[in-house]
């Protein structure tokens, strides 16, 4: 049986920030092939969001069950400075284990690798990307066309993020909002602060913009999501002269919207504000993932049922947080996301319980088991 400790410790040590490619996927397959699965490779895309490695591996079961699938990344965010031990030598200090990837999210890939048994009724897959820290662009989505290909799309998928909040198996994600960055490019007509009519200041037009978007009330939430927000992230003038008017306003937008919208219809909803203000105002848009939920039903009561079975809790619902890439494979098939505790992800000293790593794994293994029934 493999080791899930020893496993993630490997991993860990091999860095793999964002986007992630080459020794971190030769330990991964070098745990799945003794394993029995079938492991393929490829490499997507090109600079300045690629090139990123994939892994697919698949495993026939000895019936007709159902084909579960598992998700996850190998990349991982900069460490950063200031950390008390090297962020990519894993350090067993008391009963953490600490290193970069160490909750999010190589233990959980590494648990779920321990947690496969010698044989199960119908297909086990792992879906592993080296993007999703990152753009997102070259990773699952390649992954996903992948698998199209190989007509092997799975009938329910588990997403290894830490989703536990105070202690392990405390929650469960059946869904995540949507997300836009919205880029507004005000123009004017640069010239001199005491000849304003020879001039046109962008800064007001901007102003009245923002004005008009910062009153918009998308929604009042749903039974799933709580309220959609916009927030402005950044204000850019770059105009370090105290008597010029300047010749261009820059503004950006977050939006976090839930499934009452879609992302094409909020850049829609902005350009039009943007536009009636000044026609050859620019908005540029990247959709970063639209809002999904897997409604509770036979996925959720599964993973419930096996986290209360090992831990004696029931997790709770949520769709809170941030992206991941569950948005893409929720096109595809069912998918919740399930796995550590998330207090020290993308921190200093990022560590996780020894003890949580072998739960995990039990947790793993009994969502397999009744995958498989």
């Amino acid at each position: 049986m493999t080791d899930a400790i020893r496993l993630a410790q490997d991993l860990i040590a091999a860095p793999s920030v964002t986007p992630a490619t080459g020794a971190v996927f030769d330990i991964l397959e070098s745990a799945l092939r003794p394993l029995g699965f079938e492991v393929d490779r490829f490499v997507a895309g090109e600079a300045p969001d690629g090139p990123v490695e994939n892994l697919f591996a698949t495993r026939a079961g000895s019936g007709e069950g159902r084909h579960l699938a598992f998700a996850g990344h190998l990349d991982v965010v900069p460490p950063g400075l200031g950390w008390a031990s090297d962020p990519f030598t894993p350090e067993i200090r008391g009963n953490l284990l600490y290193g970069r990837g160490a909750v999010d999210m190589k233990s959980s890939i590494a648990a779920f690798v321990a947690a496969v048994p010698k044989e199960q009724d119908g297909r086990i897959s792992l879906i592993i990307t080296g993007d999703e820290e990152g753009p997102a662009v070259h990773g699952t989505v390649a992954l996903i066309d992948h698998i199209k290909t190989r007509n092997l799309i799975p009938d329910l998928c588990v997403v290894g993020e830490p989703t536990s909040v105070n202690r392990l198996g405390d929650m469960m994600k059946i869904g995540r909002r949507g997300s836009v960055n919205i880029w507004i490019n005000v123009p004017g007509v640069q010239g001199h602060v005491a000849y304003p009519h020879m001039a046109d200041n962008p800064i007001p037009r901007l102003v009245r913009i923002l004005s008009q978007i910062d009153a918009i009330l998308l929604d009042d939430g749903t039974d799933w999501f709580q309220p959609s927000n916009i927030e402005v992230t950044d204000i850019e003038v770059g105009n370090p002269a105290t008597n010029v008017i300047p010749p261009l306003a820059r503004a950006r937008l977050s939006i976090r919207f839930n499934s009452l919208h879609t992302g094409q219809d909020l850049v829609d909803r902005i350009s039009e504000i943007v536009r009636a203000e000044i026609p050859e105002g620019e908005v540029i848009a990247r959709i970063s993932g639209e809002a999904f939920v897997t409604l509770p039903g036979e996925l959720s009561d599964l993973v419930a049922g096996s986290v209360e079975k090992v831990v004696g809790i029931r997790p709770e619902l949520s769709t809170t947080g941030g992206t991941s890439d569950a948005r893409f494979l929720s096109q595809i098939c069912p998918v919740v996301e399930f796995g550590l505790c998330n207090a020290t992800m993308h921190k200093l000293d990022e560590a996780v319980a020894l003890d949580d790593i072998r739960e995990l794994t039990k947790i793993y293994a009994e969502i397999i088991a009744r995958a498989s029934e």
